[in-house]
């Protein structure tokens, strides 16, 4: 069984090698193309426009040549903006590079997967077709026109499956480890990545730590100050009843008062830490009620989207529920618009006022705790906000965390 099992992973491992060669030829077409209209443009003087734009054809084949390598080789795809800050000339000289690589090496890798099946079923059919055409059907300039002939043919035909079987997953192999490599960032990129995720997770443990103080903070100063309440109104309502029991019921009433607040209390830190709207209605569903509760009336905007992760869904909530909070404050707008969508797999959150503008998050209007909790996610978050307005925040978060 387990040998069967290792045989049916190998032959699956080859049909993907397969497939990938194949696909690339495509790209290795669409890469010569640019390459050809690249020349072409450089050449000629008037065309020289066009060779900024050839060049950003050029990037987006790169990148999707990157991610499908990254698919064959079981790797994570980079988040959009990862390498945002490399350097423009070392990614296009790197692009270019890529480009002339597979260009010729792709189409012809491509071309070589493609001819084992093409002559394995060119010579099956030419033998089982001879009988209806005698003498008119060849193989390797011979025409086919006994029994004989068409066995041999046959071989033939054998022969092109047994090259391909032999040859085409090396060569998926080999290419595959040439594609990534020529496709890989430089080190100086790889570098500012893992600083900026080393950045990010220290700034993930620095927001847990803040959220874990402030979880404290509202049950030390909230719930347990009620709860100390209740117990102190319980114990003199109960010395009420052996001295005056008629002298009892205002203070069981004050003990039930300070009760009814400290589980007030209690249920606001728990929607603190997990909004129950979004267990109960989804992420759209509870900033539609974020909407329904703004002081400025706010209108919702919503794309479909696909499931996301817990930790995604409370930090959406918690960057328009803290926007919405902004602009009733500091913005005296009078429309706010939020729009959720995805873009490229990733969920797009944007919330846009009216307001006066001039937002800024050094100023503790609780934007730095948005991009601290968007951050520690593998987010982005951007401001735009000139004096006079609008104001624009835009965060974009990863589906699944």
């Amino acid at each position: 069984m387990d040998e069967a099992l290792t045989a049916t992973g190998r032959w699956q491992g080859h049909l993907r090698g397969f497939r990938f060669l194949v696909d690339g030829t495509a790209t290795g077409l669409a890469a010569g193309a640019l390459l050809l209209a690249l020349v072409a443009c450089a050449a000629l003087v008037v065309t020289w426009p066009l060779v900024p734009r050839l060049v950003r054809a050029v990037g987006a084949l790169a990148e999707f040549e990157r991610r499908r390598t990254g698919r064959h080789l079981g790797l994570p795809p980079s988040p959009p903006g990862a390498l945002a800050d490399e350097p423009a000339a070392p990614a296009v000289r790197r692009d270019l590079g890529w480009l002339v690589l597979h260009a010729t090496a792709g189409t012809l890798a491509g071309v070589a997967a493609l001819s084992a099946p093409i002559g394995l079923v060119q010579n099956l059919a030419l033998a089982a077709a001879w009988p209806l055409f005698p003498g008119t059907v060849s193989t390797l300039n011979t025409p086919v026109a006994s029994w004989g002939q068409a066995g041999l043919t046959v071989l033939i035909g054998a022969g092109y499956a047994a090259v391909g079987a032999l040859v085409v997953p090396p060569l998926a192999r080999g290419y595959l480890r040439l594609n990534a490599a020529r496709l890989a960032p430089p080190p100086a990129a790889l570098a500012q990545r893992l600083a900026q995720v080393t950045a990010t997770r220290a700034a993930a443990v620095d927001a847990h730590a803040v959220e874990l103080r402030r979880i404290e903070r509202d049950l030390h100063d909230g719930v347990q100050n009620r709860i100390v309440a209740v117990a102190m109104h319980l114990g003199i309502a109960e010395r009420a009843l052996a001295r005056d029991p008629a002298t009892a019921l205002p203070v069981v009433l004050a003990a039930r008062t300070a009760a009814e607040e400290a589980l007030a209390d209690l249920r606001g830190v728990v929607r603190s830490i997990y909004p129950p709207a979004l267990a109960d209605r989804g992420l759209a569903g509870s900033v539609a009620g974020l909407a329904a509760h703004s002081p400025v009336p706010c209108s919702v905007r919503e794309e479909p989207l696909p499931p996301v992760a817990a930790a995604v869904a409370a930090a959406a909530h918690f960057t328009v529920a803290e926007a919405l909070t902004n602009t009733a404050k500091h913005s005296r707008a009078t429309h706010v618009r939020v729009h959720l969508r995805t873009d490229a797999g990733r969920l797009v959150v944007e919330v846009h006022d009216d307001g006066a503008g001039g937002a800024d998050e050094r100023a503790g209007t609780g934007l730095e705790g948005i991009r601290r909790r968007v951050e520690a996610l593998d987010g982005t978050m951007s401001l735009h906000s000139p004096p006079g307005g609008p104001t624009t925040v835009r965060v974009t978060l990863p589906a699944r965390a």
